[in-house]
């Protein structure tokens, strides 16, 4: 381990080699969003076709901001700061410097405390897949099928009801209560604990330099077996064939777009991060392509080819489509009950999975842990700890609030949204307040080759244009229903319709309507709007005093199950108000100990700096 020290701060890190780094990087990249999210990304909106927006936003959003968060980076840590607040003050001595330093603190540490249990999720398969646990459980679930297609139905069936047990899916709190899934949450806890304590090259770079080679090397193996599958050419068909008419929907671009901020980690403060550990003329041109070319390619090559292709030749196509976790962890178990040697290649793609969760998850401790360290002073072990007790307590809430995935849902999309407000920020502060052509003269010291002539103007009207169109965009199509499902009122009536909704649906059954005719009906008796409330004296007698299944073989009256619904659903919007109140006092947090770093500890380091010489701040 090499060091560069720097007066009145602890000595600082640097990486030991540029492949270290550059797998470091990758492996930050490199998760669940590379070999889940993406192939249902790129399977629901035009196949092949999708490669076209997916491409030009790689290069007109991924490529400029990896570029300048590098750069940033750099620069930050040749003022000895290795925290994203010290880097952005170091350069603007602005109070939006620190905000954009305190959203780069927010999105990993919030992001981490939902990930880590998707990390253990997969380390759980994993353990299932290799002790034999699936055999046994899809033996007796097709032990009276009768038919291929009875099979299907009944293995899809038996892993998606594993998987709404096995990870909470069907009850607030059944995560701590007891069962083996808590402890495998403490051991991932541990293991990312136990890296991330090492430091930066005895730590993050030493894991990180033989896990991504073993990674990358189950995940060939696994594509190998899968293209060597007998007529494994129509499941890729099925995957990449382009449909060209997909193009016209502006949600498939925006897909795409946002696909690239989750593959590439851009705005999450990580590479900001891990760039500050650079020597001064490090390359960071090349670095960075190198990185995000091993991104792409375990994400289009080995994710693209794997999972999709696989589902639609075992399922057919309703069984190839889904999200995240219906791929994930409903497909994917079931593909290997069909697959030959389906239990091995089942362990070792969740394996996989877990190698890439953790290289992700260690990312996303290093930018809270340099702050503390560099901002307050603390030793590894303090930082460490400090930071250890918030994730368990963000984890906690996560894992309680487990039902229908709620607290990870929300917490998600409060996390995507500062992801993409964190990352114009900051292409505006390359652009305009460092300025374009000065920062890509930066960009260009020590580099293997110069970035294209073109890339300032690129730089300050491209890619912001681009990235507020997508932040508005994305926000207009996503921040409605979240706001939504935060109001206990409009919830708990639509719920409550819900229920009588079911038992018209019901009582008119026999009558084989079309959708459209039930609907009407429906809005006959419960009224035009989805959220309006019941008025139980305008309703026929048949439906006031109709009764429904009320669990453990219990029948309740139509009131009390709509009473229950409504109850259960306000206290869901209260649990996602909370997340969003929550996260939003943790930023206001962390940007109150920002300031107070930026004005003590990391200011004077940052002068102490420059009284030596170095003087690049773009605004006093």
């Amino acid at each position: 381990m090499s060091t560069q020290p720097v007066e009145g701060c602890q000595r600082k890190e640097n990486w030991g080699s540029r492949i270290g780094v550059v797998l470091a990087v990758a492996g930050s990249a490199v998760g669940l969003g590379n070999f889940l999210r993406f192939p249902g990304q790129a399977v629901n909106n035009g196949g092949g076709a999708f490669m076209i927006p997916y491409i030009l936003s790689f290069l007109l959003v991924g490529i400029p901001i990896a570029w300048c968060e590098w750069t940033i980076g750099r620069l930050g840590g040749r003022y000895g700061q290795n925290n994203a607040p010290g880097i952005m003050f170091a350069i603007w001595r602005r109070s939006p410097a620190k905000l954009l330093g305190a959203l780069a603190l927010l999105v990993p540490v919030v992001i981490y405390m939902y990930y880590i249990l998707l990390e253990a999720w997969c380390l759980d398969y994993a353990i299932h897949f290799a002790t034999g646990r699936f055999d046994h459980l899809f033996a007796e679930t097709t032990r009276n099928a009768s038919g291929h297609a009875d099979q299907i139905k009944a293995v899809v069936g038996a892993t998606r009801d594993f998987f709404h047990t096995n990870c909470g899916l069907k009850a607030h709190g059944s995560l701590l209560a007891g069962g083996r899934m808590i402890w495998v949450v403490l051991f991932s806890f541990l293991v990312n604990f136990v890296i991330i304590y090492r430091g930066v090259t005895k730590g993050i770079e030493s894991f990180c330099k033989w896990a991504m080679p073993l990674l990358i090397l189950c995940a060939i193996v696994i594509l190998v077996r899968v293209l060597t599958l007998p007529h494994i050419s129509a499941g890729l068909g099925f995957m990449w064939n382009p449909d060209w008419a997909r193009l016209r929907d502006a949600k498939v671009w925006l897909a795409a777009a946002g696909q690239i901020f989750f593959s590439l980690s851009v705005g999450f403060g990580l590479i900001l991060v891990y760039a500050s550990y650079l020597r001064e003329n490090d390359d960071v041109v090349l670095t960075s392509l190198s990185a995000s070319s091993t991104n792409e390619f375990c994400e289009v090559i080995l994710g693209g080819m794997i999972v999709v292709p696989a589902a639609f030749l075992f399922l057919g196509a309703a069984g190839a489509k889904g999200g995240t976790f219906d791929l994930g962890f409903i497909t994917v178990p079931a593909i290997m009950h069909f697959m030959p040697l389906g239990r091995l290649f089942g362990a070792m793609w969740f394996g996989l999975l877990f190698l890439a969760a953790v290289t992700s998850s260690l990312s996303m401790l290093q930018p809270a842990i340099a702050f503390l360290e560099d901002g307050f002073g603390l030793r590894r072990r303090a930082s460490v700890a400090v930071l250890g007790l918030v994730t368990a307590i963000g984890a906690a809430f996560t894992m309680y609030f487990s039902k229908g995935a709620l607290a990870l849902d929300h917490t998600d999309f409060w996390c995507n949204l500062f992801m993409i407000v964190a990352a114009t920020g900051m292409v505006l502060m390359f652009g305009w307040v460092i300025g374009a052509e000065r920062g890509v003269e930066e960009m260009n010291r020590g580099a293997d080759f110069r970035v294209p002539r073109f890339m300032p103007v690129l730089l300050r009207y491209v890619t912001p244009a681009f990235l507020v169109a997508i932040l508005v965009a994305w926000t207009w199509q996503t921040a409605p229903s979240h706001l939504e499902r935060m109001n206990p009122d409009k919830q708990a009536r639509i719920a409550a319709r819900a229920v009588y909704a079911g038992v018209v649906k019901k009582h008119y059954a026999g009558r084989k309507l079309a959708k459209k005719e039930m609907e009407q009906k429906t809005a006959a008796l419960l009224g035009a709007e989805k959220d309006a409330a019941i008025d139980a004296a305008k309703l026929p007698a048949w439906l006031a005093d109709a009764t429904v299944a009320g669990g453990h073989g219990k029948e309740l009256s139509v009131a009390e199950a709509a009473a229950r619904r409504a109850a259960e659903a306000r206290s869901d919007a209260n649990i996602a108000r909370y997340v969003f109140l929550g996260i939003v006092a943790f930023l206001i947090l962390l940007y109150v100990l920002a300031d107070i770093a930026c004005r003590t500890r990391i200011g004077r380091s940052i002068r102490r700096v420059e009284d030596e010489g170095i003087a690049w701040e773009a605004a006093k």
